[in-house]
């Protein structure tokens, strides 16, 4: 079976993890890269074309697939120059946040099929998760090569409507600068009680890190999980009674995503 050739607008941090996925799992035999740094794209040398400006794409160069990992501020100028592309067989993947299907195929002329999606940082080691949405006229087997190239870097979840795009982009988009910041409490924690640096830091990195991979791994729901930790009147049921007033964990982090899903919104105007 013949592989599509595919068009990928920015190689930045998720651009470069996305490529990467796809030629690790044989699905990029033919890519024009359009990145105006070099450096984006140099560990990517002699396995992709590299351009440095949309003006620079081959002009017999008919792609499958857009996919537009650029900056969003940068949709206004990038996507006009890209109408010419708009054809009933090419699909837009888009992952830029905040950026609306409607908005997008506005810029690209009204006809553009676009899918659009949430991918977040994990991608970089193919542990990430992505929803998306498809547009108007997105056919099944655009929608399918889609979930191809989006689950080379993880899973890939699919919604109908669009408007969930911002509480996914304040879960999953935002979810691992939630669990970053869990990490560095931690091991400022552990500071405060006498541990050695290093130590503290291995072992906040550790523990945020092996969690994450057992209950990845557990049939059993993250509530379970926690319960099976805390022992009666020990050293976790202490701790977790201060975690969980409700002025607490559960409400600030339900205030937080509220702020994020807010925000996304916002973006999207």
């Amino acid at each position: 079976m013949s592989l599509p050739p595919l068009l990928l607008i920015g190689c930045g941090k998720m651009g470069g993890a996305m490529l990467a996925g796809w030629l690790e799992k044989g699905l990029a035999p033919e890519t024009v890269v359009v990145e105006p740094h070099a450096a984006g794209v140099a560990a990517f040398a002699g396995r992709v074309r590299h351009v440095a400006t949309l003006a620079d794409i081959p002009a017999d160069f008919a792609p499958a697939a857009v996919i537009l990992a650029t900056k969003p501020q940068e949709a206004p100028n990038a996507l006009p120059a890209l109408a010419h592309l708009v054809r009933p067989e090419t699909v837009f993947l888009s992952i830029m946040a905040g950026k609306t299907i409607a908005g997008m195929r506005k810029l690209l002329g009204g006809e553009a099929n676009v899918v659009r999606a949430m991918p977040n940082t994990p991608a970089a080691v193919r542990l990430g998760f992505t929803v998306a949405c498809p547009g108007p006229g997105v056919t099944s087997a655009q929608r399918e090569l889609c979930d191809s190239l989006l689950t080379a870097i993880g899973e890939a979840a699919w919604v109908e409507d669009e408007a969930l795009i911002d509480p996914v982009t304040a879960v999953s988009g935002g979810g691992p600068a939630y669990v970053f910041l869990l990490a560095e409490v931690m091991e400022k924690a552990a500071l405060s009680q006498g541990l050695p640096a290093d130590l503290a830091r291995r072992m906040a990195r550790a523990t945020v890190a092996g969690s994450g991979a057992l209950l990845a791994a557990s049939t059993e729901d993250a509530s379970t999980l926690r319960v099976n930790v805390t022992s009666p009147k020990g050293t976790t049921e202490r701790a977790l009674a201060v975690l969980m007033r409700p002025e607490n964990w559960p409400a600030i982090m339900e205030e937080a995503i509220e702020a994020a899903t807010a925000r996304s919104r916002e973006l999207a105007r």
